[in-house]
């Protein structure tokens, strides 16, 4: 639904040029929720209003629903117009909420729906039901300042969804809310997503956001994408840096001869006993050292760092038969190649009865 590749954007000011974006390749699958995170000054606001083409790239490609805007930006009165109608299907949610505060809330969200030249009869229709759908049908003749925080970033959502988009951008939608809002603004963003089968585009310096709604995510650095891919597939990825931020775990060995491991569960993993099988498969004391458990996107999800008595080298079938388990392992504090060797054959010196 929505591809970059080789997005670019540099600001120039009195002289100096800063490079928000630096060749970002995004590839966002219809029907999904998905998010980018990173620091401040990451490039995140950068990517999502060059998605829209709030922002002009000053280099590479934007593709939505099938449709290259950035071939049709500055190309003429017809490609203007088709820019115009393509970006009328992408809805965007900001997070100090825009909302025109001399106007009220139904005003506000019928405004997409004037701009687009819709007679008052169906711009009022259209209004009052995206009111309901967001649990604001009460609120239509209320003014901004008649409500709270996440009332308002409703109204925002609502009208974000006035021109029927097939995407919707969130800047930060939820930073500037209670935690308790942010938790119902997001169960909002997702029934959406699930009731409109709207593709979901949202940026956050919240791993909670990613943790609670997301089915795929990106980790932004210093205008770049550095890791990407759906949750799942992070957390099974070794050495992620997102996965280890939505569950981080700390704890460090007792001693010299000591192996520690950070062990990942999800899927059907994740609620079986599967520490206390390795424990009495091998008679081995384990010391769980630190552990996190948490949903992510309605699955349970967990890492756990746990400490194995002995060298790596003494451990390898035991981690061995954590991965035979289908559970995420990565050895703590082990650099070179021979432990990673070793890892892998792990497994098959389960399958052989090695012991």
């Amino acid at each position: 639904m929505i591809t970059t590749t080789g997005l670019t954007k540099v600001y120039r000011s009195r002289g100096r040029e800063v490079t928000a974006l630096d060749g970002v390749d995004l590839h966002v699958r219809e029907g999904e929720v998905y998010g980018v995170i990173g620091q401040s000054g990451a490039g995140k606001s950068s990517l999502i209003r060059c998605v829209n083409l709030l922002e002009k790239p000053t280099a590479g490609t934007v593709t939505v629903d099938g449709v290259d805007l950035t071939a049709l930006a500055g190309r003429g009165q017809r490609a203007g117009r088709e820019l115009r109608e393509a970006r009328s299907r992408i809805g965007m949610v900001f997070q100090h909420f825009n909302l025109l505060s001399s106007r009220t809330v139904q005003d506000n969200v019928e405004l997409p729906l004037e701009i687009l030249g819709k007679s008052g009869r169906e711009r009022s229709r259209k209004a009052l039901e995206l009111l309901d759908l967001v649990g604001l049908a009460d609120k239509a003749k209320s003014y901004p300042s008649q409500l709270s925080g996440g009332q308002k970033q409703r109204v925002g959502i609502a009208r974000a969804l006035a021109g029927d988009p097939k995407v919707l951008l969130s800047d930060e939608a939820t930073s500037a809310l209670d935690p308790e809002t942010t938790r119902s603004i997001l169960e909002l963003l997702r029934d959406l997503n699930r009731q409109l089968g709207l593709t979901v585009l949202l940026i956050t310096h919240e791993m909670d956001v990613v943790k609670t709604i997301c089915d795929s995510a990106a980790l932004m650095e210093h205008g770049r994408i550095v890791e990407s891919g759906t949750v799942d597939e992070l957390l099974a990825t070794p050495g992620s840096e997102l996965a280890a931020a939505l569950f981080p775990v700390s704890g460090e060995a007792s001693g010299d001869e000591r192996t520690v491991v950070d062990v990942t569960f999800h899927g059907e993993a994740a609620t079986q006993p599967v520490i206390s099988q390795l424990s009495r498969t091998y008679n081995i004391d384990i010391s769980i050292l630190g552990a996190a458990m948490d949903t992510v996107a309605g699955r349970q999800v967990g890492r756990m760092r746990i400490e194995l008595p002995g060298a790596f080298e003494e451990n390898v079938v035991p981690i061995g038969f954590l991965r035979e388990q289908g559970l995420q392992v990565e050895v703590a504090g082990h650099d070179g190649e021979a432990a990673p060797r070793l890892a892998e054959s792990a497994p098959q010196l389960v399958k052989e009865g090695v012991k």
